[in-house]
C-alpha cells in the first residue's frame, strides 16, 4: 500500500506509525480472527464464589492490612450519553412517541433532573404539569435535549440522582464510592477520569465544585486526574475494497480505536491497585453498601495473591528452594483454574514469566440475558488455556459447536475490575507488552452514504488485558446497575429514598 507525502504527514500529525497502518490493512484483508472458546467458566470451574466463612475471613484480612500502596480508581468518561436518548430523538425528529418515549413523559416528576426541567418550562410560561395537560410532549423533550444540552453531553454530567432539594451527577456518584472503598492509608482518594477534549471543562469545573461537599462528609482528601484518547491510537478506515477510506478532499479517515484504546491511559498511570468501572454503573448512597462490600473483598482477594505471588517469584530468583515449583503449580490450578504443562512445571524461566505478569480480578454477575461478554476458557495459539473474558463479536457464532458454548455461560461481565500493575520488585509493568494485538474486530460503518469497515482495538478488558494472570469471582447481581437508556433512571435502584 503506497502513501502519499500528503497522506504521511496526516499519519505523522497523529503519531501513528505507518507500520500500524499497515498492520491494520492486512487485518481488514484478513477478516476477523475469532477467539477459540473452550468451556465457559462456571461455579467455582473458572469463578470464585466465595462463601459466608471466606467472606468473614477476606474482610478481616482487609481490616488488619496496612500495606503502604497506592490505590487509584480508573473511570471510563469520555461516552456520549446520545443512545441513551434514541426513543426522545426520534419522538422530536420523527414525532415517532413508542412505549420508552411515553414511560418518560408518563413519569417525568421522578428524574433527578426533572425540578431544572421545571424551572426553565416555567420561564417559558407554564410549567411541565401544564405542559403535560396540554399535550405539548415534543416541546417537554426538547427542554431536556436541547435546552440543558443532555442530548450532546457524556454520561458522567447528566443528573442521575436525587437528594432532597439537590441531584448528583454520575461522576459525583463515582467521588462518593471512590471515598468509601478506594481511599488509602492516609485517606486520600486517588480518581482518574478519561475524557472527551470537548468535555474536559465542564468535567473539571464539576468535580470542582462538588470536591468540598464530600471531602468534609468522607474525611478524604481528593486528587483527581484526567485523560484524553489519544489520536495515535486512532484506527484508519478502509471502503469495501480495503483500501483508504478518504474524504472529499481525498484526506484519510480515521475513527476512534474503542475502549481498548484506554489501555494506553492506564499504562501511564502509578498505582498498585486500580479499581475499574464504567462511568454509568452508580447507585444512590442509602444503595450502595453491597457495592462497597464486594470492592473490599476484591482488594483483600488480590492482596492475597499478589503477596503469594511477590513470594513465590523472589523464591524463584534469589533461592534454591526445590519444592518452590510444585508449590507454585498447585497454586496455579487452585487460584487461575489453569493447568501448567508437565513439561514447564520445573522450567524457572516459564514459571517466572507465567507468574510475573498484571493481574486482574474481574467481578462477575449472573448472566440474566444482558448483552456483552462474558468469562470462558479459551485456547491459545501455542495450546495453553486462559481464562478471558469474550464479546460475542469475538466469536464464530456460526459454528454451533462454539455458539453453544457461548450460550452455556451462567456469568455477565459488568465491568467491575481490580488490577494490579506493579511487579514483585515494586516496577511498573509495560501494560502494552501484554495486549493480544491479533483481538480487535472489525464493524461495518457508513460516511457520507457510503460503506466503510472501521477497526476498533482489543477491547479494554478483553485483548487489551488477555495476557494478564486472571481470577473471575462472582459477585451479587445487585452491584451491576447500568443505565443504557434514559428509563433505566426509572428503576428502583436509581430512585432517591
Amino acid at each position: 500500500m503506497k502513501f502519499s507525502e500528503k497522506d504521511l504527514a496526516q499519519i505523522a500529525c497523529r503519531g501513528i506509525s505507518l507500520q500500524t497502518i499497515e498492520k491494520q490493512i492486512q487485518t481488514f484483508e484478513k477478516g476477523d480472527s475469532f477467539v477459540d472458546i473452550v468451556k465457559p467458566a462456571t461455579k467455582n470451574n473458572g469463578i470464585i464464589v466465595p462463601d459466608k466463612n471466606t467472606e468473614n475471613e477476606l474482610m478481616e484480612i482487609l481490616k488488619n492490612s496496612a500495606g503502604n500502596y497506592k490505590i487509584l480508581k480508573f473511570v471510563p468518561a469520555s461516552g456520549a450519553a446520545t443512545r441513551m436518548f434514541k426513543s426522545l430523538f426520534n419522538a422530536i425528529n420523527d414525532n415517532v412517541f413508542d412505549k420508552d418515549a411515553s414511560e418518560f413523559i408518563g413519569r417525568i416528576e421522578d428524574f433527578a433532573f426533572f425540578a431544572e426541567m421545571n424551572i426553565i418550562a416555567k420561564k417559558s410560561g407554564n410549567g411541565i404539569g401544564e405542559m403535560k395537560e396540554a399535550g405539548k410532549y415534543r416541546e417537554i423533550i426538547e427542554i431536556l435535549l436541547n435546552k440543558m444540552e443532555y442530548g450532546a453531553l457524556p454520561k458522567g454530567l447528566l443528573a442521575f440522582h436525587s437528594y432532597k432539594n439537590k441531584y448528583r451527577t454520575s461522576v459525583e456518584e463515582h467521588l462518593a464510592e471512590g471515598a468509601e472503598y478506594a481511599a488509602n492509608i492516609n485517606n486520600s482518594v486517588f480518581i482518574h477520569l478519561t475524557v472527551s477534549p470537548e468535555h474536559e471543562k465542564k468535567f473539571k469545573e464539576k468535580v470542582n465544585a462538588s470536591i468540598p461537599f464530600f471531602e468534609e462528609k468522607y474525611r478524604v482528601k481528593y486528587s483527581i486526574s484526567y485523560s484524553v484518547q489519544k489520536t495515535s491510537t486512532d484506527t484508519i478506515a478502509v471502503d469495501v475494497e480495503n483500501k483508504p477510506f478518504r474524504e472529499k478532499d481525498g484526506t484519510l479517515v480515521f475513527r476512534p480505536g474503542g475502549h481498548g484504546a484506554l489501555i494506553e491511559n492506564l499504562n501511564d498511570l502509578d498505582a498498585d491497585f486500580v479499581f475499574i468501572k464504567n462511568i454509568d454503573n452508580v447507585v444512590p448512597d442509602h444503595l450502595r453498601a453491597s457495592t462497597i462490600k464486594n470492592k473490599k473483598l476484591l482488594l483483600a482477594y488480590m492482596l492475597i495473591l499478589k503477596k503469594q505471588i511477590d513470594f513465590y517469584l523472589f523464591e524463584i530468583q534469589n533461592t534454591d528452594n526445590i519444592f518452590i515449583t510444585e508449590e507454585i503449580v498447585g497454586f496455579y490450578k487452585e487460584k487461575f483454574f489453569i493447568d501448567i504443562p508437565v513439561l514447564k512445571q520445573k522450567d524457572k524461566e516459564y514459571l517466572t514469566k507465567l507468574l510475573n505478569r498484571p493481574i486482574r480480578i474481574c467481578g462477575m454477575v449472573r448472566n440474566q440475558g444482558e448483552p456483552g461478554g462474558g468469562p470462558f476458557f479459551v485456547k491459545e495459539k501455542d495450546g495453553s488455556v486462559s481464562l478471558q473474558i469474550v464479546e460475542s463479536s469475538q466469536i464464530n457464532l456460526k459454528d454451533s459447536d462454539k455458539k453453544k458454548i457461548f450460550s452455556e455461560a451462567t456469568h455477565f461481565n459488568p465491568v467491575d475490575l481490580l488490577c494490579s500493575i506493579k511487579d514483585y520488585k515494586g516496577d511498573k509493568f509495560n501494560l502494552l507488552a501484554f495486549v493480544d494485538s491479533e483481538t480487535g474486530f472489525i464493524s461495518e460503518k457508513s460516511k457520507d452514504g457510503k460503506p466503510l469497515k472501521a477497526y476498533e482495538l482489543p477491547g479494554l478488558w478483553n485483548g487489551a488485558m488477555a495476557n494478564w494472570n486472571t481470577v473471575f469471582m462472582e459477585v451479587p447481581l445487585d452491584t451491576f446497575n447500568p443505565v443504557k437508556t434514559i428509563n433505566d433512571l426509572l428503576r428502583e435502584r436509581h430512585l432517591g429514598l
